[in-house]
């Protein structure tokens, strides 16, 4: 260090020196009382006459120095001094919340004030297809005529024509061997394995007797099945095709109560409920269709226990309703029923478990009669357009016949299946409606009776059939009334 650095570094050293000890002078009325800050002389330096005193510190001219008591230090931290400034560590205070600041607003740019303009509104949007969807509810039309809003489960729609499709698609899924089926009924079930066991691509065997109709065979070979005919009788055909599946190692299928068939039969259920919001009642066939009954009531029961399950059977057939009353499934029911109305029914469709099930979960069965379901039927093929067999009409035939009060005003989901029904049944069923008479009627030989009968029945307005012997009968009677009667017209065959 130079001579004139350190003789300038001696005068500053004794002039800070000689202001830190000398003594204090007493604080006048007009000067700041505080503590705090130290006194005049500690801030500013000893005062000169007539001129300002300029502090000489490490940095700008005129920075305010440390103005705090160097006794005071130790209440608020330790003190490093610096050119006679004092650096403190903030310390914190046990107990005091931390005071956080809050972040400036955020200066938004003018393009973002600017209207950006909505995309044109589409015409037709999804949504409003789906709202529709939950608000429209294609009830039937005889929803009108009795009071209550009628849904119907149609299964006809199905390939083969029947529900059972459902739990045999699932039962043939969930086999392990598919090296064959065998099946030797001639019924829906059977349809049903033949069309999906080929779908699946499983070799599938229809034994069939000789007394199947040749348009059956033709249908089972029109789905995929090599059709057998074997025996004279339906017993004859089974013996012959569990005899086949023992010894190729095939699989003899019959309709049963298997949980793989019964779940698929059960998915009717599941379906219903999604498809019918606050369903009230669902009205089932049990006539051969116990599985159908009991699986749809298990589906059904599980989503919602409030929903009524009720099973119709016929008078002449009801199975069911005296299982419950013995409490135990019949496996002889002395009863003849109408086979050309119901089919081949056998006490062997109601199992064990569909009756346990049943018995747990059905509300209520009900039989009705041949004529009742006679009439649904044709209330069926005039309104709802649809041709369906008399135990896809029971449900329908049980409110014809005031059964059914309780489901007045509540909306109901009603099963029905669709087979081929005769003419003759059809013209039973507009006779038991009253609407077509048979009559016979002796002429007198008094010319004219003939006349004033044909006159009697024109001013009825009424359409006459004749029933004649053979074909040449009726040409010759056509000829004659052509002849006749120029105007005449003849009804489409």
């Amino acid at each position: 260090m130079n001579f004139a650095a350190q003789l300038f570094y001696s005068s500053y050293l004794s002039e800070r020196l000689e202001r830190l000890f000398a003594p204090r002078p007493a604080i006048k009325d007009s000067e700041e009382n505080d503590p705090f800050w130290a006194r005049e002389e500690l801030r500013l330096g000893p005062s000169l006459p007539g001129g300002s005193y300029k502090p000489v510190c490490n940095g700008a001219v005129g920075r305010r120095p440390t103005l705090i008591e160097p006794e005071r230090l130790k209440d608020f931290g330790e003190e490093e001094l610096l050119n006679g400034d004092a650096k403190y560590h903030q310390t914190s205070m046990a107990g005091t919340p931390e005071i956080k600041l809050m972040d400036p607003p955020k200066t938004r740019r003018v393009s973002e004030f600017r209207i950006i303009p909505k995309p044109p509104a589409q015409f037709l949007r999804f949504e409003d297809i789906s709202a529709a969807a939950f608000t429209i509810q294609s009830y039937s039309r005889l929803s009108k005529q009795y009071g209550m809003e009628i849904f119907l489960k149609k299964e006809h729609l199905h390939y083969t024509g029947s529900v059972k499709e459902r739990g045999v698609l699932y039962l043939l899924t969930s086999l392990t061997q598919r090296k064959g089926v065998i099946m030797a009924t001639d019924c829906n079930f059977s349809m049903a394995v033949a069309h999906h066991a080929a779908e699946l691509k499983i070799p599938v065997f229809a034994i069939m007797p000789s007394s199947c109709s040749s348009p059956r065979l033709r249908t089972y070979r029109d789905y995929g099945a090599m059709v057998i005919s074997y025996g004279g009788t339906s017993h004859d055909s089974q013996n012959h095709a569990r005899h086949l599946a023992k010894e190729n190692g095939y699989l003899y299928l019959e309709e049963d109560e298997s949980a793989a068939y019964l779940a698929g039969l059960g998915t009717v259920g599941m379906e219903i409920f999604d498809q019918i919001p606050k369903v009230d009642a669902v009205v089932i066939p049990a006539a051969g269709q116990y599985g159908l009954l009991a699986s749809t009531a298990t589906a059904l029961k599980y989503l919602n226990s409030q929903i009524l399950v009720i099973g119709v059977e016929p008078e002449s057939f009801p199975l069911l309703l005296q299982s419950l009353k013995a409490d135990s499934p019949i496996k002889n029911l002395h009863s003849n029923p109408n086979k050309k109305l119901y089919g081949d029914f056998n006490e062997r469709s109601l199992g064990a478990n569909t009756f346990r099930q049943s018995k747990k979960l059905i509300n209520k069965v009900i039989p009705v009669s041949e004529e009742d379901s006679l009439v649904a039927m044709l209330r069926f093929q005039e309104v709802e357009h649809s041709t369906v067999d008399t135990v896809g009409a029971m449900g329908l035939a049980a409110i014809l016949a005031g059964q059914l009060p309780e489901l007045r005003g509540k909306k109901w989901v009603r099963y029905f299946n669709v087979v081929v029904v005769q003419q003759q049944c059809v013209d039973r069923a507009l006779v038991l409606d009253d609407r077509v008479s048979k009559f016979s009627v002796q002429l007198g030989e008094w010319p004219g009776d003939m006349a004033k009968l044909l006159d009697v029945l024109s001013r009825e307005d009424v359409e006459c059939v004749v029933e004649t012997r053979d074909k040449t009968q009726s040409t010759q009677l056509r000829k004659t009334l052509n002849e006749r009667y120029p105007s005449i017209c003849w009804l489409d065959r």
